[in-house]
């Protein structure tokens, strides 16, 4: 097995215990923090993208999606070239392409500008989340010191989380939404030092190679599948070109299947699916994540474009999301060497579960957030179990040379999981939100001008519109069955997500069940 290089000789390294540099891990969760702010970023701002950019369809889902496509699209390939060709220097060229995407965001002249700066900086954030962990993961050489450093980065990642709606919510509060993208860019040159100057360089170039047929199959499947799934709920799920995207992500994720097979240096071994308890931490992090970000995305619409409380207002609920990680930092590390990962899964899924289930019965009338302690708190701690445990069973239990393929596989599988969330929970919650607003506005008392002004905004820009409108215009008699239909619309959003993460905790406690499920299998 091959040894990692590194920039400077390891005795001069200053390292915490299993012989990682703390250079090393300063850096990696920096960037990792710096990752998740500028993802969780635009989900603070939503209202204020409502207000001032005039989104219609889903085009205020893209605002956050146009960010999280090519993370998902190419954390795979970012794994192998930091393999390949060293993680140091994605670390750093990650860091300089949220500069440039952050900054570009920051000074958007309209909607599709804004797509184009969120789309260069997820291209960044989709070399530093994958990088960040395997540098991590490679540099230590113990199932008990790995699983420590994991939850360390595991804690930056939440604290992004929560980081990112505190300074969207004072900037926006007391400035604009583009100063949100401004502080984010002075963070991403402050990582892009601290990367260049601390960060010690690793590889493992053996048995990798770039495998062409691996990266091009898998780049243009996950992205038709994800257009699909974003797009479908604007276009029609039987539309033509989304009846295509789905068609093309099918047959080039077969040929991903073939080509992985039949490579000499696969992108993906798919023989790492054949240990249960990594392809458990698969499937979860895909579903557990979906309903995680799901959860914060719904929570975001109900504080913002719904209720129209401030991005400041709207910060408390993604605080309680987002800290629990790194409060409960010492607590999670230590059942992480100590519980199977089986109850550590289970019981984070569970409690993400009854959150949503206790969000869901939350009137939209009640603005209070004191309402949303409990069960947002809830989900907040699952999450901080599951994301530690899902990132610790998956990297622990496969050998170290392959530290930097479980960290990209686990990194796209997590991120696509967060892809599919505001998708997937904005489709039907909108859906029903507009029938069931059309078949209220109908039955009501309204005067025929009242209907047909709310009809017509209803109509261009759907109910999230309808309720936005001045209560003194013409169509601001509608704002009520607006408010209510979108409030049911978005309850049905936590049920789905309570049950995505209730189906992944029955999956973690029955199929990790047995000897040696999760049992980390480290090769030094």
């Amino acid at each position: 097995m091959p040894t990692e290089t590194r920039s400077l000789p390891d005795s001069t390294d200053a390292r915490p215990s299993g012989g990682l540099p703390v250079g090393t891990l300063i850096a990696g969760c920096f960037a990792v923090c710096l990752a998740q702010i500028a993802l969780a970023m635009p989900a603070t701002l939503n209202g204020l993208f409502q207000e001032d950019l005039r989104p219609v369809g889903s085009q205020l889902t893209w605002i956050s999606d146009a960010f999280l496509l090519p993370v998902s699209v190419l954390e795979l390939t970012f794994g192998v070239l930091g393999d390949l060709f060293g993680r140091k220097r994605l670390l750093v060229g990650g860091g300089a392409l949220i500069v440039a995407g952050e900054a570009l965001a920051a000074s958007a002249t309209g909607i599709h500008m804004l797509w184009v700066g969120q789309a260069i900086a997820g291209l960044g954030a989709a070399a530093l989340f994958p990088t960040s962990l395997a540098m991590i993961a490679a540099g230590t050489h113990s199932a008990r010191d790995r699983a420590r450093t994991i939850t360390i980065w595991a804690a930056a990642l939440s604290s992004g989380g929560f980081v990112a709606p505190v300074l969207g919510g004072i900037t926006g509060n007391y400035g604009s939404w583009r100063w949100a993208f401004i502080v984010v860019t002075g963070l991403a040159v402050i990582s892009t030092v601290l990367s260049q100057l601390l960060a010690h360089n690793s590889s493992a170039p053996e048995g990798r190679s770039l495998d062409l047929a691996g990266q091009i199959t898998i780049g243009i499947g996950m992205f038709a599948l994800l257009y699909a799934v974003i797009q479908g709920p604007a276009d029609g799920w039987t539309a033509r070109p989304v009846m295509i995207a789905y068609v093309v992500a099918g047959l080039f994720i077969v040929l991903f299947i073939v080509a992985e097979l039949r490579a000499d240096s696969p992108l993906l071994r798919l023989d790492l699916f054949k240990n249960r308890a990594f392809a458990v931490a698969s499937f979860v992090a895909v579903v557990g994540m979906f309903s995680y970000l799901g959860t914060a995305y719904t929570t975001s619409i109900r504080l913002g474009p719904i209720q129209h409380q401030s991005p400041l207002r709207g910060s408390f609920a993604f605080i309680l999301l987002n800290s629990w990680t790194l409060l409960l930092m010492p607590l999670i590390s230590r059942l992480l060497e100590k519980v199977s990962p089986r109850w550590v899964l289970g019981a984070g899924l569970a409690l993400m579960a009854g959150g949503d289930f206790m969000a869901a019965t939350l009137s939209v009338n009640d603005r209070a957030l004191t309402s949303l302690i409990v069960p947002i708190s809830l989900v907040g701690i699952g999450f901080a179990l599951t994301v530690s445990s899902i990132t610790s069973t998956a990297v622990n239990t496969v050998e170290v040379h392959y530290a930097g393929m479980a960290s990209a596989s686990t990194s796209l599988l997590r991120d696509f999981g967060f892809t599919l969330g505001p998708a997937v929970i904005g489709a039907i919650a909108l859906s029903h939100a507009a029938n069931e607003f059309t078949q209220k506005l109908g039955s009501s008392n309204l005067s025929a001008q009242v209907k047909a002004a709310a009809g017509q905004v209803a109509a261009e820009g759907g109910p999230l519109a309808s309720n936005s409108v001045p209560p003194s215009s013409p169509p601001g008699g509608a704002v009520p069955i607006a408010l209510e239909a979108l409030g049911n619309g978005y309850a049905i959003g936590y049920v789905v997500c309570g049950i995505a993460a209730l189906a992944c905790c029955l999956l973690s406690v029955v199929a990790l069940r047995g000897k040696g499920a999760g049992a980390p299998s480290v090769v030094v």
